[in-house]
């Protein structure tokens, strides 16, 4: 029995727009590698987040967005430490302090909807206690990465989105004219 043309429509979409989907995340990953030693930004969107640890700033798992809420994808970023301090990127509350799986988790909630969130990191912190941009939170432990590192997570509004929006490291896009 012949295909209805709504659902030949949606296969040929699906052809046509998987090569599309790899090759966007390829960029997106070529793109982080190629950042991957950041600098500092003097100001962002968000209100001039600071680096949850001490320089230098070396990203050793870019962020990749999921497809959809429930695929694969790396939701956050993972940071070299080059010591044990953890600290606030900005200020908010700590929203969480616990353990997560098997892995000790930090959370911290921020002004407009945002949720930073901290791993493997031991608290020096309270949940529902105030902390202000740069104040220490918490203790880096081994076992996320192969060298002492911190997986750093932001959500807004409860969809993952990548830190480097709010610390400045993904340059501004530039439309140039075709001609």
């Amino acid at each position: 029995m012949p295909r209805p043309a709504a659902s030949c429509r949606q296969a040929v979409l699906r052809r046509l727009l998987r090569p599309c989907c790899r090759l966007a995340r390829a960029f997106a990953v070529t793109l982080s590698l190629a950042i991957a030693t950041v600098q500092p930004a003097a100001s962002n969107a968000a209100g001039n987040w600071a680096w949850p640890v001490e320089p230098p700033y070396r990203i050793l798992r870019p962020f990749i967005a999921p497809a959809t809420p429930y695929s694969a994808g790396h939701r956050g970023i993972d940071v070299a430490a080059s010591s044990a301090r953890v600290f606030a990127p900005s200020a908010g509350v700590v929203h969480f302090t616990g353990v997560v799986v098997d892995r000790p988790v930090l959370s911290i909630r921020h002004s407009g909807g945002l949720l930073s969130s901290y791993e493997p990191v031991i608290a020096l912190v309270a949940q529902g206690q105030s902390v202000a941009r740069g104040d220490l939170i918490g203790e880096v432990i081994p076992g996320h990465c192969s060298v002492p590192c911190i997986h750093f997570g932001v959500r807004r509004d409860g969809a993952y989105v990548s830190p480097l929006n709010y610390l400045g490291g993904i340059p501004r896009s530039i439309l140039l004219p075709t001609r």
